[in-house]
């Protein structure tokens, strides 16, 4: 369990960690390529350090290289996310949260997309979650 809050991070920690949830596993040579205006090697090394200091990431050797991972799986920390988005921005209301993201899609729902989300609301009544 991770000891630090991933809203307690650095903006570049919390760029590495971005890098590391969209490619489930980097090197530094990989973190390096996504991050904007890239710091040196031996700073994304330092970067890297300090979240597996804050149990945020993991690693495993892949012959001479270290390959780092999220120490928590990506369903559970955009659940997480969600979770501090919905408290923070949306006084806790899922129904206003669901709003403002329809607002602002820039796609229209299909229909199956649509039976979708009704089904899923279906269930959350009959299942209270």
């Amino acid at each position: 369990m991770p000891k630090d809050s991933p809203n307690d991070l650095s903006r570049r920690e919390r760029q590495v960690m971005d890098i590391l949830y969209r490619r489930n596993e980097a090197t530094v040579a990989e973190v390096m390529a996504d991050l904007p205006d890239p710091p040196t090697y031996s700073a994304v090394r330092s970067i890297l350090r300090i979240l597996m200091e804050k149990n945020l990431i993991t690693h495993r050797e892949d012959g001479p290289r270290y390959v780092y991972l999220p120490a928590v799986n990506t369903e559970r920390a955009r659940e997480d996310a969600l979770k501090h988005v919905i408290r923070t921005f949306f006084d806790g209301s899922a129904e206003q949260a669901v709003a403002a993201v329809l607002r602002m899609s820039d796609t229209t729902l299909s229909e199956a997309e649509i039976e979708s989300l009704r089904k899923r609301i279906s269930t959350t009544r009959k299942t209270g979650r």
